[in-house]
């Protein structure tokens, strides 16, 4: 069918891309970080990421501030950073624990290098730092997103983290991959009360931003991938917590994104039956397992924001346009797709070729 939409700009276009309503043209949005600008040649090494990302033409995603503080009674948490070193205590009247992060000077980021839990005892910890946390709304916090949100106006989609599931957060951030399973098997009645603890402050978060921040989205922060955690696990865990998550969302009409950069295709039935928008860095096989048609398939309800992979980026822009327009001529429809680098764009492929990428996808003749 013709596309009989006006022009939109990059928050409209994005909006109904992830509302699964018609778009002028498919968005286009190549994720930069903090690494892209500095592996560049002149001009773009003296640039900002944002004029990176108006000279390529793209359809910005921009975060604003969290308006949510923790008050405590009985534990604290510190965090202090000395020469590429930081570090976050977790204080309790019955121990501490820290996460001691070293910063990555080629990828411009933080790597976590010891785990607040190393044994059950630290379970027990980390249970009554969380127990001891409450949240509230913060009203300086929710002044700067306000402000934020406004000045960011049409010119992108606005976005704020709420936060990632108890499972997930256990495996990346506390107990790390080996540990974290070690811990499930051995010691699963202390974890499960963790995750308990845990869970109760993301939903106190969820309602809390959900009442009150000005963002278009909600993401939770997920990573899922079963290259992590078994479909079991996800299924017991993840899936009952974002569950309620995004019903506390929907209830008040808000849109949330999960953001898996990881396998999904044995999930994906699962993953049909959350009440949330959206799925963002959907990666293609092979550093993915999910196409964006395996996703629509099983997924027909929900925004899909990727589509690519960082190898394919490493190619020349005609190979890459090619494989771009094969997986989408090949959907139903085009409705609900926001074409991106999936993951973080690779610092090696050069402006010239994203730019060139995008000016093809904005050609695109969509379906809606």
């Amino acid at each position: 069918m013709p596309r009989q939409v006006s022009e939109m700009s990059p928050r409209e276009r994005w909006l109904a891309a992830v509302k699964m309503q018609p778009v002028d043209r498919l968005p286009f949005w190549p994720k930069l970080d903090g690494a892209y600008p500095r592996a560049q040649a002149a001009p773009f090494d003296g640039m900002s990421i944002g004029e990176i990302h108006d000279w390529i033409g793209s359809d910005k995603h921009e975060w604003i501030p969290e308006c949510v503080k923790e008050v405590r009674k009985h534990t604290t948490f510190e965090r202090e950073q000395t020469n590429g070193t930081h570090r976050q205590v977790y204080g309790t009247r019955h121990g501490s624990m820290e996460l001691i992060q070293k910063f990555d000077e080629p990828s411009q980021a933080w790597h976590p290098v010891r785990f607040p839990i190393e044994s059950v005892e630290d379970i027990k910890l980390m249970t009554e730092w969380h127990d001891d946390c409450e949240l509230a709304l913060d009203p300086d916090g929710l002044d700067k997103a306000k402000a934020r949100d406004q000045e960011i106006g049409d010119s992108a989609i606005t976005c704020d983290c709420i936060d990632e599931s108890p499972l997930m957060q256990f495996v990346e951030w506390l107990a790390g991959v080996e540990n974290a399973h070690l811990l499930l098997a051995d010691h699963l009645e202390e974890v499960e009360a963790l995750f308990d603890a845990m869970h109760r402050n993301v939903l106190r978060k969820t309602q809390i931003l959900c009442e009150h921040s000005p963002a278009d989205v909600h993401y939770f922060i997920e990573n899922t991938s079963t290259t992590l955690i078994s479909p079991g696990q996800y299924r017991k865990y993840c899936f009952k917590h974002i569950k309620l998550y995004g019903a506390i969302a929907q209830e008040a009409g808000r849109l949330v994104v999960l953001h898996m950069c990881g396998h999904l295709k044995k999930i994906l039935p699962d993953l049909a039956k959350l009440p949330v928008a959206a799925f963002e860095a959907f990666t293609a096989p092979t550093l993915g397992n999910t196409t964006l048609l395996d996703g629509r398939t099983a997924c027909p309800d929900k925004c899909l924001i990727g589509g690519t992979n960082a190898m394919l980026w490493l190619r020349p822009a005609e190979e890459i346009i090619r494989q771009i327009e094969a997986d989408l001529d090949v959907l139903p429809h085009h409705r609900g797709i926001v074409v991106t680098s999936a993951g973080v764009m690779p610092p090696w492929a050069k402006p010239e070729t994203i730019k060139a990428v995008c000016e093809w996808v904005k050609r695109y003749d969509a379906r809606m």
